[in-house]
């Protein structure tokens, strides 16, 4: 009933074993002995939504002006930029001011009456939500054409 194992293939398969072995108690030490340090979640991305005249680039430099760009990261509560850190709360509202101040390209048109940013703090994903309303807009015809 015993089945006839070679030495060669028998050594061979006992080293793989010993290897792997060692292999996954190596990667538990290391992973136990680690310092468990929080690396914070990075910005990976700003979507706009609502937008039909203001191009999404105009809004999305806007937000990421207000510190949600790329090499910026949240640690709880506090957005860390490359150049300070600011509460999350500050930057969401800078973020919404910014956006409102989004122009027409090529023009000073603002359209934009109230804007929404909303933050994952798990994928760090940023969603402005925007509304614009060109009725509240003031627009002056300076070219002296028109009656």
């Amino acid at each position: 009933m015993f089945i006839k194992i070679r030495r060669d293939t028998l050594i061979i398969l006992l080293l793989a074993f010993i290897l792997i072995l060692c292999g996954r108690l190596i990667t538990y030490v290391a992973y136990a002995s680690s310092d468990e340090i929080n690396e914070g979640i990075p910005i990976s991305g700003v979507i706009i939504k609502g937008n039909d005249v203001v191009p999404v680039d105009t809004i999305r430099y806007n937000v990421m002006q207000a510190g949600f760009r790329d090499g910026s990261v949240i640690y709880g509560d506090v957005l860390k930029t490359s150049i300070r850190e600011v509460s999350l709360q500050d930057a969401i509202q800078t973020a919404q001011e910014f956006a409102t101040q989004s122009t027409v390209p090529g023009t000073s048109v603002e359209p934009i009456t109230a804007a929404d940013v909303q933050v994952d703090k798990n994928t760090g994903v940023v969603t402005v939500t925007v509304i614009e309303d060109f009725s509240s807009v003031e627009l002056e015809n300076k070219s002296g054409a028109g009656g």
